[in-house]
């Protein structure tokens, strides 16, 4: 099987209203760096942004294939500076940072494109 550098076997895949918006929030809020984008037309119709480790696929919603929300469990090395850089990204905080008892440090917000994210901070290296 052969996978694109940056790719993992489960990719995320966003189709979202105002895809180049939603563009600059990815590298706003999480540090998000785009590596590739195809156009039809005017229309973004595919854009890959690397996350860390995870590379994220993302396209203009369409009456085909419409914006859709998800929910994204995202590691990051600080969840309590996660939190503050993605509201000041345009998120609204969901849930406050707290330790969760499978040992990672959390918290929620909800993206201005209604996905919802996880922002936890793994606190050990042993597994849940």
């Amino acid at each position: 099987m052969r996978i694109p550098p940056g790719f993992n076997t489960v990719t995320p895949y966003f189709f979202v209203e105002g895809a180049d918006r939603f563009l600059q929030f990815l590298a706003k809020a999480f540090g998000g760096v785009e590596i590739g984008r195809h156009m039809n037309g005017e229309r973004i119709a595919n854009a890959q942004v690397q996350i860390g480790t995870s590379t994220v696929m993302v396209s203009e919603a369409s009456t085909e294939f419409p914006a859709m929300a998800a929910s994204y469990y995202l590691y990051v090395e600080s969840a309590d500076e996660a939190m503050l850089k993605a509201m000041s990204a345009g998120s609204v905080k969901i849930m406050d940072v707290a330790n969760m008892p499978y040992n990672d440090r959390q918290g929620g917000i909800r993206d201005p494109f209604g996905n919802l994210w996880w922002l936890s901070e793994r606190l050990t290296d042993g597994p849940y």
